[in-house]
């Protein structure tokens, strides 16, 4: 999962960066007003940690860009303020949590993952798409109940792909959400067929089915169909 954190003191953002990293998502991190406008213009992320303080205004301005955009991303307000008028008007306005610092990094990665859960699934613990079951709060995927070894990129990619299922998915989309940013170094979108090829593999070595499709020249599709 991909993460903006929109945050201008670098020791609270290092040690975010350090903590969510650990628990597998991919975060980037921008501490000014405008370097946030640049990159929700450019990207997309599942979810935006925002500070409400910035160089150049206020972290509320994000939140309404993105909703006047109709963005689908998570959004979080990290805030010293914790005054009842600021909580209110960061819900108002569109952002669905609100943590007030300082603040324990485990509770905010708890509310990372509810958010996530309430955006993509519903608020489900457990995913299920017919004989495949994944639990997010453990990061496990299992095939007719019996584990289902993938590593954090495939995991990432399942997990994109039922959340989208029944959607033609572009390889840049793919690309986008699982390296962000960093996805402009890349030459080609060879690191994609083969976590494609390994991903469907795994899947249909257990019993499952063959539920990646290839929509030649346009992208990847996963439905039961």
């Amino acid at each position: 999962m991909n993460i903006l954190i929109i945050e201008d003191e670098p020791a609270l953002a290092e040690s975010m960066i350090k903590y969510l990293s650990q628990d597998g998502y991919h975060c980037e991190w921008v501490s000014t007003l405008n370097e946030a406008f640049e990159k929700i213009h450019l990207y997309t992320y599942d979810c935006l940690l925002v500070d409400i303080t910035l160089p150049g205004g206020s972290g509320m301005e994000v939140v309404q860009r993105l909703k006047k955009n109709k963005s689908e991303s998570g959004i979080i307000i990290i805030s010293a303020k914790n005054s009842v008028d600021d909580r209110i008007e960061g819900l108002e306005i569109g952002a669905d949590d609100y943590i007030s610092k300082p603040f324990d990094l485990s509770e905010l990665n708890a509310r990372i993952k509810s958010v996530l859960r309430r955006r993509n699934f519903s608020g489900q613990n457990e995913i299920v798409f017919k004989e495949i079951a994944i639990l997010p709060a453990e990061r496990s995927v299992s095939i007719n109940g019996q584990p289902l070894s993938l590593t954090k990129k495939e995991y990432d990619l399942l997990l994109y792909f039922i959340s989208n299922q029944n959607r033609v998915i572009s390889k840049s989309s793919i690309a986008e959400h699982l390296w962000g940013d960093y996805m402009d170094m890349a030459d080609s979108y060879d690191f994609i067929y083969a976590h494609l090829k390994n991903l469907r593999k795994k899947i249909i070595g257990l019993g499952g089915g063959d539920y990646i499709q290839t929509v030649y020249g346009v992208g990847y599709k996963f439905t039961q169909f």
